[in-house]
């Protein structure tokens, strides 16, 4: 009641916050009396928590959190939902968005063939433009700060003779904004990343036979103006086989120093301190008993070949087309299958076997993984892979193009792979680094693929899978509410990223999404006029957030607890004295 009415019974009270799908908090003050009496009752926030958000019961609240009261807060205050800029200097297409590690500056690439670096300020603005035209790039596509912000990996579309699926990556210096080197890299969405301060990584493909490949991963010095013969600008860090038209795309390095003490523990059993049970399972699987078999950890082609004891790969070979001219290949191979099958028994014993202990043994380890998308059934990216890389390889000095291995060491083979069962269009890490948040279209289940040029039909639907590196095991459920349309022969990538309590994602339906990373929850979805390709939090303040989209624009979010701070810093006019300038005129 109000204006001195009767107060309102206790269960009344309890009433109004536990059946109002949509309370307006403030009314609810407005109008009862009892209002500071039940601002801070956590049974009640707890109640209209769990309803309004339509979170599970079995859910807990945030590790962090202090009260029901304060995360409910947090959730409906400091999500970046609120539009306060549109950045409009791109005049096309803009694909990607990267911040420094200091949050001072970030990067945007776009169809209008510019890389552009912008000053985050509380009005951002634009500090440079890079027009790679005269490269002939055909467009950039993606960006990244390394370690320190001194230097800018930029990737693009390179356009050469015959050469249509070629990119290149191009280093620019922070400090005067200069070119400091080219490195060729193909396919062109393998992107490129940092290894290190002043190591970029990037790949070349080899075609073997008409859907039969080798991906080459090469480690480049970011300053390869050194003239000596006895200094190294490039090394061969990884050779790997391709089978049915797959190839390694969208390389990624992860950290693992950090994986036992991340900004925030996914596995609600982990955060109570108890030992986690998550099964690994392919996720094209719904069947409780499938998803308890143990998964491939190893090159899948690898492990379908019958182990002979010392028949040798050419003995193999020999044997398969015997077994051929003469007949008993039953039922008859297509050329496909044929040439993938030859590529098997080929590799079998020229390939480096895998790492053994894949997971980092301790807190201070120097390993990082090398994590790329890749397949084994059809080009479309169905498959995630991990290499470990080891301290010694992190440079470019000692021997080169693999003159270390032995002659039956042609290629090296996955430490891991993950299944998807579906097309692969995004992937991003946590900033810890110990989580892989991986975009997804998934194909129909129990689908059969007998033509790798012909790869299933996806979803429309984004699934958002969520990976602890640590583990290797998939640690919460899809996330769910951004769509896409496109087919496969069209499908591209939609940059997501991650911050500490929050994730982001694009989408084809024009809007950019916010998820908790605890709750496992939409929280907002952002406005605009076309595809988002790619959206950007900042590593300081993860209530900032921008977006980039078809329609050319940059936008800016921040969170209403930001936008009211930001007005109340402004200078007020002053009306006093306004109203003196007034009346002297009159």
């Amino acid at each position: 009641a109000a204006g001195g009415g009767p107060l309102l019974p206790d269960s009344v009270l309890y009433e109004i916050f536990l059946y109002l799908d949509h309370v307006d908090v403030l009314s609810v003050g407005l109008v009862c009396q009892q209002w500071h009496a039940v601002a801070r009752d956590e049974f009640l926030w707890k109640e209209l928590f769990y309803r309004y958000y339509r979170i599970s019961r079995d859910v807990p609240r945030h590790p962090a959190a202090v009260s029901w009261y304060d995360e409910f807060q947090r959730l409906y205050d400091t999500i970046p939902c609120v539009e306060v800029q549109a950045l409009k200097e791109h005049n096309d297409q803009v694909l990607h968005l990267s911040f420094s590690h200091s949050g001072c500056l970030f990067a945007s690439c776009s169809k209008d063939c510019t890389v552009k670096i912008w000053s985050n300020e509380l009005d951002i603005s634009l500090q440079h433009s890079s027009n790679m035209r005269p490269y002939n790039w055909s467009y950039t596509q993606f960006s990244q700060f390394n370690s320190d912000d001194s230097l800018l990996l930029v990737s693009g579309v390179f356009v050469g003779p015959h050469n249509s699926s070629s990119g290149e990556i191009a280093v620019i210096s922070m400090e005067n904004f200069t070119l400091l080197s080219r490195v060729r890299n193909k396919p062109y969405d393998v992107f490129g990343c940092w290894l290190n301060e002043t190591n970029l990584i990037s790949g070349n493909l080899h075609r073997i036979g008409r859907i039969t490949s080798c991906s080459v991963l090469w480690l480049n010095n970011a300053f390869q103006g050194i003239e000596s013969e006895n200094v190294n600008v490039v090394k061969r860090l990884f050779k790997i086989q391709n089978l049915n038209a797959s190839t390694i795309r969208t390389v990624m390095v992860a950290d693992c120093s950090r994986y036992d003490s991340p900004d925030l523990l996914l596995d609600y059993e982990e955060q109570l301190a108890a030992s986690s049970t998550c099964p690994v399972f392919d996720l094209g699987s719904d069947s409780e008993e499938e998803e308890a078999k143990p998964k491939q950890t190893l090159e899948p082609a690898a492990q379908e070949l019958p182990d002979d004891g010392d028949v040798t790969a050419e003995d193999g070979l020999q044997q398969f087309f015997d077994d051929i001219m003469e007949g008993r290949v039953r039922p008859a191979m297509t050329e496909a299958e044929l040439e993938t099958k030859v590529a098997e028994l080929f590799v079998r014993n020229r390939t480096k076997p895998p790492e053994l202990n894949l997971l980092p043994t301790d807190s201070n380890s120097k390993t990082k993984y090398l994590i790329f998308t890749t397949g084994c059934l059809t080009y479309s990216p169905h498959q995630i892979g991990i290499k470990r890389i080891l301290p010694h390889q992190m440079t470019t000095a000692g021997p080169v193009l693999g003159e270390e291995r032995r002659s039956d060491e042609f290629f090296d083979s996955l430490d891991h792979v993950i299944d998807i069962h579906g097309h692969i269009i995004g992937m991003g890490l946590s900033p810890d680094q110990r989580y892989l948040y991986v975009n997804s279209r998934a194909w129909p289940r129990d689908c059969v693929i007998s033509d790798p040029m012909q790869p299933p039909p996806i979803a429309e639907e984004i699934d958002l899978h969520v990976f602890d590196l640590k583990t290797m095991k998939e640690v919460k459920r899809a996330l769910r509410a951004h769509r896409a349309y496109t087919p496969n022969e069209e499908c591209f990538f939609i940059f997501l990223d991650v911050s500490k309590d929050f994730v982001a994602s694009g989408a084809e339906d024009r809007h950019g999404y916010i998820w908790d990373r605890h709750y496992n929850i939409c929280l907002a979805k952002l406005q605009h006029d076309n595809v988002v390709n790619s959206v950007a939090f900042s590593p300081v303040e993860q209530e900032l957030l921008l977006t980039a989209s078809d329609d050319t624009t940059i936008k800016v979010w921040r969170s209403p607890r930001a936008v009211r701070i930001q007005q109340a810093r402004k200078p007020r006019p002053r009306k006093l004295l306004f109203s003196w300038l007034m009346n002297q005129k009159s």
